[in-house]
């Protein structure tokens, strides 16, 4: 039998499942509502004239979005970084006349710290840096969705794009871009606790540092695995084989997960309430070269980058992650 939720629950816990069911729910909202407004004939001029301007002239998501501060600063954000509850820790100051690359790690089911600190000022994050502005950076299939593209495109969201990375680095001092670096290869090993990152591999936001001259910030989230139960999924069962197929497809796959409900704790689609701690590293000095960055270039800068998320891990570990089945892995 699942664990049902009491019916006395304090009012603001409510407001948080609110606030965190308000994100999951968006996309699935958005459709909704698109073809509830398809079913009126009188209004299908305006949907074409939507999806014309949406496929053929908005080009937003590849300049850096289209970003409402006041959307970012709604009340609804502390809500939902106090559900888990999520905290932000800064290890040194980042100079506002400077651009940046955040690496965050690891991906997770939804990448729910990675939202929070830098899609929205859940966690404050303008006033523990001021001058920096982020751009969570996201597929461009999101972009394709009608609505729920309008919705990340104000909080600050753009393509993953390289011609979107570039625009939005040299866009002026202290514009800055979030890359999820595991990307969805990453989700299939969002067990909790472990931390499998996917990063050997992972060269192009290396490039993009070098070739900009923008500063690495490595960012770790600890408990960003713990948040759902992923299904056993083993690389030879015909459930891998089919997640790598759509990866491999579409650019993005399903992980089977289980997480909880707004009524019961036992499963759903919500995020189990567990602390996430968002780690955001000393930035690592990129000197800007001029042409394409040779291999060797390419390949020291990763191994500058890998050790400073290995030094977060062995920092933190025991204090953050005590409750672990194994250490940090880089896996691919």
């Amino acid at each position: 039998m699942p664990l049902f939720a009491p019916l006395r629950m304090p009012f603001k816990r409510r407001l948080q499942t609110l606030a965190v069911l308000t994100w999951i729910s968006a996309i699935a909202v958005s459709l909704t509502l698109f073809f509830f407004l398809c079913t009126y004939k009188y209004l299908w001029p305006l949907v074409i004239a939507y999806l014309s301007w949406v496929l053929m002239i908005d080009k937003a998501p590849e300049r850096g979005g289209r970003r409402i501060q006041w959307l970012r600063n709604r009340r609804l954000w502390r809500h939902f970084a106090e559900y888990y509850p999520m905290t932000l820790i800064k290890e040194g100051d980042l100079d506002p006349s400077k651009n940046y690359i955040f690496g965050y790690h690891p991906h997770g089911i939804i990448s729910m710290g990675a939202f929070c600190t830098f899609a929205t000022e859940g966690l404050n994050f303008s006033k523990r840096f001021p001058g920096i502005k982020p751009r969570l950076m996201t597929l461009q299939t999101n972009f394709n969705i009608p609505f729920y593209r309008d919705y990340i495109l104000a909080h600050g969201c753009a393509s993953v794009s390289r011609q979107s990375c570039e625009y939005n680095l040299r866009s002026g001092p202290g514009n800055s871009i979030v890359i999820v670096v595991g990307g969805a290869q990453e989700s299939l090993a969002s067990k909790p606790g472990t931390l499998d990152l996917t990063l050997k591999k992972r060269l192009g936001f290396i490039k993009l540092a070098l070739v900009n001259g923008a500063s690495l910030v490595p960012t770790l989230a600890f408990g960003e695995n713990d948040l759902y139960e992923i299904f056993s999924n083993t690389r030879t069962s015909k459930t891998y084989r089919f997640q790598q197929l759509v990866k491999n497809t579409f650019g993005f796959t399903f992980p089977m997960f289980n997480g909880r409900g707004i009524f019961q704790y036992d499963y759903g689609l919500l995020p189990r309430r567990k602390p996430v701690y968002i780690v955001v590293g000393k930035p690592i000095h990129v000197e800007k070269v001029e042409g394409s960055p040779t291999s060797e270039q390419l390949h020291e800068l990763q191994k500058q980058y890998i050790d400073a998320v290995l030094a977060i891990w062995e920092r933190y570990k025991d204090k953050y992650a005590a409750g672990r089945t194994q250490e940090l892995r880089i896996i691919e």
